[in-house]
């Protein structure tokens, strides 16, 4: 064998030791898991929330609140009032709506994530409670003087 085949083989090993470490895959998994849950969630925000939000204040549609910075192109067909047709157009803008509709997004994150995590907590507190606490045995200071009174006995 070659040296450059030995480091290879080596770094082979130590990629698949790193990859079979359990934390490494967990990490993997609840991004994974993760960028599906984010998806869900935008989704329950863009179609179900945000248009009863909508509803509620006489039909404001978030997505139309914008501040334009700078001109419209001359050769732009679209809407001018259309933050998604302005925005692919290229023209400088700052869509406070869509930071309102992502800031909504983030607090349902983070409630439903606080959820998990208060009902995962009580779980494991109903197990601990259920595992029967391991017999008390004797404290160092009951086995320090054991060991010396046995010593004693032997001398």
């Amino acid at each position: 064998m070659v040296k450059g085949e030995i480091r290879v083989m080596g770094m082979m090993h130590e990629f698949k030791t790193f990859i079979a470490r359990g934390n490494v895959l967990d990490l993997a998994v609840g991004v994974i898991i993760g960028g599906a849950f984010g998806k869900i969630i935008t989704s329950l925000t863009e179609s179900v929330i945000m248009p009863v939000v909508g509803f509620i204040t006489g039909g404001v549609d978030f997505t139309r609140f914008f501040v334009r910075l700078g001109p419209i192109p001359a050769t732009f067909k679209g809407d001018p009032t259309s933050y998604a047709e302005l925005k692919t157009a290229g023209v400088p803008m700052i869509g406070y709506g869509d930071f309102i509709t992502q800031a909504v997004n983030f607090v349902i994150v983070a409630f439903i994530i606080f959820l998990i995590v208060k009902a995962a907590n009580r779980l494991l507190e109903k197990r601990k409670e259920e595992v029967p606490a391991a017999p008390a045995g004797p404290s160092e200071v009951e086995l320090l003087a054991e060991i010396r009174d046995e010593l004693r006995r032997r001398a």
